[in-house]
């Protein structure tokens, strides 16, 4: 009898063990070797300077103490995930000097759009670098690499290895971009929403070819409000009735909800269609907004004006940008000047985010309450149900 009781308390711990270790293991940090990014400016670590030139100074004052490819007076969201992975900051694929990409690819460029435009980019200021591009580079970069790779020496060194793609994390910042192209060729906003289908299928299926190439784990970032950035609150017309008390554009910020509801639905449609497949999806647009609407909140004193900029309400010009110089006297001046404290703004240049800013972006985001599923980041690689 005692004999029987023993093997039965042995078997009971055997089985207790068993599950603990079952559930420790579920919820085990994820080891992300590399990190293949795909996106705008709000994620851009150089893909647009290495094509057409460099952000100029102040750009990167911050952190860099120069440009650095960046359009923000430091790091960016996805600096601080590659930093939290212990990883080094993600080159630009189009950057062909100095660049490491043993640790994954940054195919973001500045003024990208999920779908192409009809325009150039001398012209409207987007790149021909869209979504779909960006899933060609990527594309051959995984096959051309392991070709280069063979070659040993210091290709084994810059560049991934096979199983880096299907351990890798994938994350995506796309689509503010597409938005305001339709208003910015005079479309109303109906209009503007009629093809946001259209945009979320073309999304999904970069998001399905990278499946098809082994990618596994994916953290995809909705769109901010848009409606509170200078550049589209100086460009586009709005009655004062659709200001709202944040001193943000209603109708913009709507459509970009909009958009994001539908971006949750794809996603949610992905995880059905892709089974082996982590997909998170990440709400920076209620982060951003709180920023702006709440900015004291958050150690801010400038929600809306720029830092880097000249004139106007909001410190921002189109035509005379951050950085940009006139001649007087037959001398070069600066009139695009930042501010003395970036620290305290959220908008850098009218366009994007101070580095400020990022970093509460990424401080809010990290742990997981912004996340459906409410994954931590670094437990992105588990497959979870949506809340």
């Amino acid at each position: 009898m005692e004999a029987r009781r023993s093997f039965g308390g042995f078997f009971a711990m055997l089985v207790l063990s068993s599950l603990v270790g079952s559930a420790t293991l579920a919820h085990a940090s994820c080891d992300f070797p590399a990190i293949f990014n795909f996106g705008d400016s709000n994620s851009d670590t150089g893909g647009l300077s290495a094509v057409y030139g460099q952000a100029p100074s102040p750009h990167g004052e911050t952190y860099f103490r120069q440009p650095a490819g960046r359009y923000s007076d430091g790091r960016l969201v996805v600096d601080f995930i590659a930093q939290s992975f212990g990883l080094p900051y993600l080159s630009a694929y189009l950057d062909a000097v100095g660049s490491n990409f043993s640790h994954g690819a940054n195919f973001a460029t500045s003024g990208s759009t999920i779908r192409p435009q009809n325009t150039t980019f001398r012209q409207t200021g987007y790149s021909p670098i869209s979504l779909d591009v960006q899933f060609n580079e990527f594309y051959e970069f995984r096959r051309r690499s392991q070709v280069a790779r063979s070659r040993g020496g210091v290709y084994e060194k810059l560049l991934p290895t096979e199983e880096v793609f299907s351990r890798a994390l994938y994350t995506f910042d796309i689509g503010q971009n597409d938005l305001t192209a339709g208003y910015f060729l005079n479309m109303s906003t109906n209009e503007v929403k009629a093809y946001i289908p259209d945009l979320l299928g073309q999304f999904k299926n970069v998001v399905s070819h990278i499946y098809g190439e082994g990618g596994r784990y994916f953290w995809i970032h909705n769109t901010g409000p848009f409606g509170c950035l200078p550049y589209v609150m100086e460009r586009i017309p709005i009655l004062v009735s659709q200001v709202d008390r944040a001193g943000c554009a209603a109708p913009f910020n709507e459509v970009a909800r909009h958009f994001n509801r539908g971006l949750k639905e794809v996603v949610t449609q992905l995880r059905k269609e892709l089974p082996l497949a982590a997909i998170t999806y990440v709400d920076v647009y209620a982060v951003k907004y709180a920023l702006i609407s709440k900015p004291v909140k958050y150690g801010f004193k400038q929600p809306l004006r720029a830092c880097c900029g000249h004139g106007g309400k909001y410190n921002f010009d189109m035509h005379m940008g951050c950085g940009s110089k006139i001649t007087v006297g037959g001398k070069e001046v600066l009139v695009g000047n930042s501010c003395k404290d970036p620290s305290v703004y959220v908008n850098w240049d009218g366009y994007h985010y101070t580095e400020a800013a990022n970093k509460q972006i990424f401080d809010h985001i990290v742990g997981g309450s912004f996340s459906d599923p409410p994954v931590p980041l670094n437990k992105a690689c588990h497959r979870l149900p949506s809340p």
